[in-house]
């Protein structure tokens, strides 16, 4: 086991925000966690998850031991009547595991294409795209409880995922046991680390459409006869869309959507409706309102403003970017003024309170 000191952190967070790691290990296996845990000088000491740095943004040098994650694996575990079981390592790329289960003929993730980060982090984030979760796909998961070394595996209902949440977001309180095998549903931020996941995908599989996005797609596109779209045909299209309205971390550093489409009661969308006619709503299952969080902030006027190095996109509002590139990249503290002073805006105007996705470091 090696561990790095002074680790530069810019190429591992996507909004490429310049800080440092104190102390790194890098994670390929079960076994490099086990050796963080045996050893006396680090079992006790904190520690930071790190995935692919796409849903994070750094304030200062991380002070917590890093554990960088790279476990790989891509395979099909097992399959029953009604799904295929894929099984796929941590550490790998979430777009490339979707990409990789069609290539196999495995359907059923192709609308979360193209979302950046690791196998690992998705669930902790519940990702989400053009109507389609990862609860949607999950079947459960492996982790580590870094305060006793076990080994444990949670389902969904475990994961008590909801809208870009779930219990690895939450602190436990205090009374809880501290077992996390023995009781895996409390809150288990900076207290578990993911080291597999497992999907089931449908044999009986069908398209998931009706956003406007793909309609588009379809209207440009038609199937012959006017049948379904091939995964395949959804998983382009995707890419197409998110490349078009999303920047490349690559060119232009940032964390995707930076705040989370909030829902309202029917009435107080009613209300704002009256003081706004245009506002973009969504009605939910449960009879609530979820509102376009980036409509919320252009009609605030923040499309393409800066503050300092931060900016907001010119295409996108939801996602805040690093003007300054690598050179003279943004700094954390830059990003943070900027979502604030949004938030601030928009609850002046609309009386509702942004609530950002990425995790301040």
């Amino acid at each position: 086991m090696l561990v790095e000191k002074n680790v530069p952190l810019q190429f591992s967070n996507t909004f490429g925000i310049v800080a440092k790691a104190l102390s790194l290990v890098r994670i390929a296996s079960e076994a490099d966690i086990a050796a963080v845990l045996a050893d006396p000088a680090l079992k006790s000491v904190p520690k930071f998850v790190l995935g692919g740095g796409s849903n994070i943004v750094l304030t200062g040098d991380v002070k917590p031991l890093v554990l960088k994650i790279e476990i790989p694996g891509k395979r099909l575990h097992s399959e029953t009547a009604k799904a295929w079981i894929i099984e796929a390592g941590a550490g790998e790329s979430w777009h490339e595991l979707v990409a990789w289960t069609l290539q196999n003929g495995y359907p059923g993730l192709e609308n979360l294409a193209l979302i950046p980060g690791t196998v690992g982090a998705s669930p902790v984030q519940n990702i989400g795209a053009y109507g389609v979760e990862l609860q949607d796909r999950f079947l459960e998961l492996d982790a580590i409880d870094l305060t006793t070394g076990q080994s444990f595996t949670l389902n969904a209902a475990q994961c008590a995922f909801g809208y870009r949440d779930s219990v690895f977001k939450h602190k436990s309180s205090a009374g809880e046991a501290a077992s996390t095998a023995g009781n895996p549903g409390f809150g288990l931020a900076d207290k578990a680390l993911i080291t597999k996941v497992r999907f089931a995908l449908p044999k009986n599989w069908k398209p998931v459409l009706g956003y406007a996005d793909i309609e588009k797609k379809m209207a440009q596109s038609p199937v012959p006869d006017g049948g379904d779209p091939t995964a395949q045909q959804i998983f382009d299209w995707i890419c197409e869309i998110r490349r078009t309205k999303l920047p490349d971390p690559q060119v232009i550093g940032n964390a995707g959507s930076f705040f989370k489409n909030p829902t309202v009661s029917n009435e107080q969308c009613a209300d704002i409706i009256q003081r706004e006619p245009k506002i973009v709503h969504y009605p939910l299952a449960d009879g609530s309102i979820k509102l376009a969080a980036g409509w919320l902030i252009d009609a605030c006027g923040w499309k393409g403003k800066s503050i300092g190095n931060a900016g907001v996109h010119e295409r996108h509002a939801l996602v805040l970017v690093n003007r300054g590139g690598r050179e003279h990249p943004v700094t954390g503290g830059e990003v943070m003024t900027l979502a604030k002073a949004i938030q601030t805006s928009v609850y002046e105007r609309f009386g509702i309170l942004l609530e950002h996705e990425p995790v301040v470091v």
